[in-house]
């Protein structure tokens, strides 16, 4: 079972950014990833049809040799992954717990910023989780719903996306906040351009991104030490699935991965 994958699911290519940090930290495990790119964006769909794409998507994953699953995406995270856990006897981790921990962990403060989709703020599954954790946390929520478009077209340090962001931002300055958490995978591709428009455009402003991308990894390491299933010592194979536009999945796939994803396999859900 040690040599069996691991299954990465997102609504598109803003899990790639999972995928990433996940070949970083864990570069001898293999990664089998699927992209819904025919159903992008989930961030705008009703919890009853991201739950029936999501139970599709782990569906195909499944049907690898597979040791456990990553929902590489929160609006999936948010609402899909107690059902998801409930039809499947391998783990199946979600980014939205590990985000909450990692945001609780970082903050001075308890002023915490959480930027999603328009569906994970509706869900309020990161207030529910921090608030877990923290109960005295101050939150300021927002949906960010231009970044996803923005990152799939590959516009990441681009004059509209560094005024979208700008715009974006303002509010979680202004709440005081001190840790923002990124609460979609996309997200963290604009790190370097928030960190930039923090420094040059709204003051030098203090404030700690939490990656859930980072944070799922931590958890996943630990859990394969504990289960013993970590890869034998080799380099990670990677495959790559979308249901539709394999094409141009390979083409931005660059923007978020940093290897060839080419061959990607257009696969129907």
């Amino acid at each position: 079972m040690h040599r069996a994958a691991i299954g990465i699911f997102d609504s598109g290519i803003g899990g790639l950014t999972v995928a990433a940090e996940i070949v970083r930290r864990l570069p001898t495990e293999d990664i089998i990833y699927l992209g819904d790119t025919a159903r992008l964006p989930y961030g705008t769909k009703s919890a009853e049809t991201v739950i029936r794409y999501a139970d599709r998507a782990v569906d195909l994953l499944l049907r690898y040799p597979v040791k456990m699953v990553v929902i590489a995406c929160n609006t999936a995270s948010a609402y899909a992954l107690e059902s998801l856990r409930e039809g499947s006897e391998l783990p199946i981790l979600g980014v939205i717990a590990p985000g909450a921990r990692a945001a609780v962990a970082a903050t001075t403060t308890g002023r915490i910023g959480i930027a999603g989709t328009e569906a994970t703020v509706r869900s309020k599954a990161y207030q529910k989780a921090i608030t877990a954790l923290r109960p005295d946390a101050e939150l300021t929520t927002r949906a960010w719903p231009l970044l996803v478009p923005l990152a799939e077209e590959g516009w990441v340090d681009h004059p509209v996306a560094r005024l979208t962001l700008r715009t974006y931002l303002e509010p979680m300055v202004a709440a005081g906040v001190d840790t923002l958490v990124l609460g979609c995978t996309h997200y963290p591709v604009f790190k370097r351009v928030i960190e930039d428009l923090l420094a040059t455009e709204l003051g030098g402003y203090p404030l700690a991104l939490v990656d859930s991308a980072e944070a799922v990894t931590t958890e996943l390491d630990a859990l394969l030490t504990e289960r013993e299933l970590h890869a034998p010592t080799r380099e990670g194979r990677r495959s790559f699935f979308c249901t539709d536009a394999a094409e141009r999945f390979g083409r931005v796939g660059a923007t978020f991965f940093p290897e060839d994803v080419a061959p990607v396999f257009p696969v129907d859900i």
